[in-house]
């Protein structure tokens, strides 16, 4: 009797920590399409549009956020200020060269850089880039689901009325953060078709 309620109690911790490295997946998963969603411009000017913009900095690539400050004065201009004037060259090159579509002007100061209007098609083609990143979001989520009923099904004495419990907890999990991500998309989809 002894040995059976502590058989149960491991059983019910590789449940539970199957359940909580499943819910962290997930939540890392929501965490990479919000970080994929930043990069999607919705013609709002956002110092994370630079983001992926590396300069050369004394000979070490460096990002552009490490060597200057960057911030928006406006809805329009995103504002670069150098920590070294030397450099508002070499980084107004970079910014030409991530091919953002930004016409870069240094000012001997700063670069500032006006944020064009988005266009319909531009548009639409953002729409449909948030889209993708939210599909993909969705494939990893029911990989993360499969994955946890896989180590469910391989534990060793699991009666059948657990295993259907577990799954049903994964399966809630996985709507949950599919919903999620259904939220996140269409407040995206609204960010980029709001003029």
């Amino acid at each position: 009797m002894v040995l059976k309620s502590i058989f149960r109690i491991i059983i019910m911790e590789e449940i539970e920590f199957i359940l909580e490295s499943t819910n962290e997946q997930m939540t890392n998963t929501i965490k990479h399409l919000e970080i994929a969603f930043s990069k999607i411009r919705a013609g709002k000017a956002n110092p994370q549009m630079l983001d992926n913009v590396n300069i050369d900095y004394y000979g070490v690539q460096t990002p552009l956020s490490q060597a200057s400050n960057i911030n928006t004065p406006d809805a329009r201009t995103i504002s670069v200020q150098p920590w070294d004037k030397s450099m508002l060259e070499i980084m107004e090159k970079a910014i030409i060269d991530a091919n953002l579509g930004f016409n870069p002007m240094n000012n001997g100061e700063t670069i500032i850089i006006n944020v064009p209007p988005l266009t319909e098609e531009r548009r639409v083609q953002l729409v449909r880039q948030a889209k993708s990143e939210s599909e993909n979001a969705k494939v990893s989520i029911r990989s993360s689901r499969k994955d946890a009923n896989d180590e469910l099904k391989k534990l060793n004495g699991i009666s059948e009325d657990i295993l259907k419990d577990s799954e049903n907890k994964v399966q809630n999990l996985t709507d949950s953060f599919t919903s999620k991500i259904d939220s996140f998309f269409s407040l995206k989809e609204e960010e980029i078709l709001t003029i």
